[in-house]
């Protein structure tokens, strides 16, 4: 009963909708005070989800009805489902066992494969447009951000995100050793949100809403809502790997994961406010020539040391 309840309410499924709605707040709050904007009232990202989920949705004539209800909800339950194996309160996650990195890798690779199949069952030009732009940026981002993720767990010799949490905060000075991984996963999580410069596939001045362009309704709502987890979910995750600090009491914990989480979307979100879009392909050739290269040094660096511990 006591794990139901930590999987329903906390740190679980109803934290992560009612932190995501923060993170999103916060995030289009600190945005608009960069661009000199007053932002949003607290309230806003749920009255826009209420907004959304109170008007008529209309599917195209051409669109695949099956699919096009479904993928919001699977792309929602995929992120909500990947939360779950990552620590919140203390340096347990809700569940957790060794190898649930995959587990997390593959569900947090479903999203954008959600959003190429949405655009691709729309029939809609822009649509197509916005789904071919999304999975040609996913084949640019996701070695990097893998290869960034494995260099830790070379060093802790697990798998789990609890056990590599578990094993930096016995070894705080090891983390150094991960810098040049750090920032490649930073901006490859940046990447694979598609917030600013790395937009493209969602460049409303280009393709209107990419392959969102025929969402409306609650089905637009879930998508939004699914993207505030994967925000959540992927900085969560950052902080686990590459902030692992801790001090052993829950709900100290608590409140840096808190810090962390929040410095991180700062951090990310100025980013945002200063840099321009970049061309697809320009993106392409970034994540190969300048992210690649230090995820792949600081793997076999991580291996060197690794064999040298050991």
């Amino acid at each position: 009963m006591t794990k139901l309840l930590q999987i329903l309410l906390f740190p679980g499924l109803l934290f992560l909708l009612a932190y995501a709605t923060t993170m999103e707040f916060i995030d289009r709050k600190l945005y608009a005070r960069l661009q000199s904007r007053q932002g949003p009232p607290w309230y806003q990202p749920i009255a826009d989800f209420f907004k959304l989920i109170g008007k008529k949705t209309l599917i195209p004539a051409e669109a695949n009805q099956r699919m096009f209800r479904a993928i919001p909800l699977f792309s929602l339950t995929a992120v909500a489902t990947a939360f779950l194996y990552i620590p919140v309160w203390g340096r347990q996650a809700v569940v957790s066992f060794e190898g649930d990195m995959v587990v997390v890798l593959y569900l947090l690779a479903l999203p954008a494969l959600s959003s190429f199949l949405a655009g691709w069952y729309s029939r809609s030009l822009y649509a197509t447009v916005g789904a071919t732009r999304v999975l040609t940026q996913m084949f640019s981002y996701e070695v990097p951000l893998f290869l960034s993720v494995l260099a830790p767990t070379l060093l802790s010799g697990t798998w789990s995100l609890s056990g590599n949490m578990a094993f930096f905060s016995r070894h705080p000075l090891l983390v150094l050793l991960n810098l040049p991984a750090m920032v490649s996963m930073l901006i490859s999580v940046q990447c694979k949100l598609e917030r600013t410069p790395f937009d493209a596939p969602e460049a409303e001045t280009e393709i209107v809403s990419g392959p969102l362009v025929e969402y409306g309704g609650r089905y637009l709502a879930f998508f939004h809502v699914a993207k505030d987890c994967e925000v959540t979910v992927l900085l969560s995750m950052f902080a686990a790997l590459f902030l692992p600090f801790s001090m052993g009491t829950p709900w100290v914990d608590f409140l840096l994961y808190l810090l962390k989480t929040g410095l991180l979307l700062s951090l990310t979100c100025l980013v945002r406010a200063v840099t321009a879009r970049l061309r697809i392909n320009q993106i392409v050739s970034f994540c190969w020539r300048y992210l690649l290269p230090p995820a792949l040094l600081q793997v076999v660096l991580n291996l060197m040391v690794r064999g040298w511990i050991l």
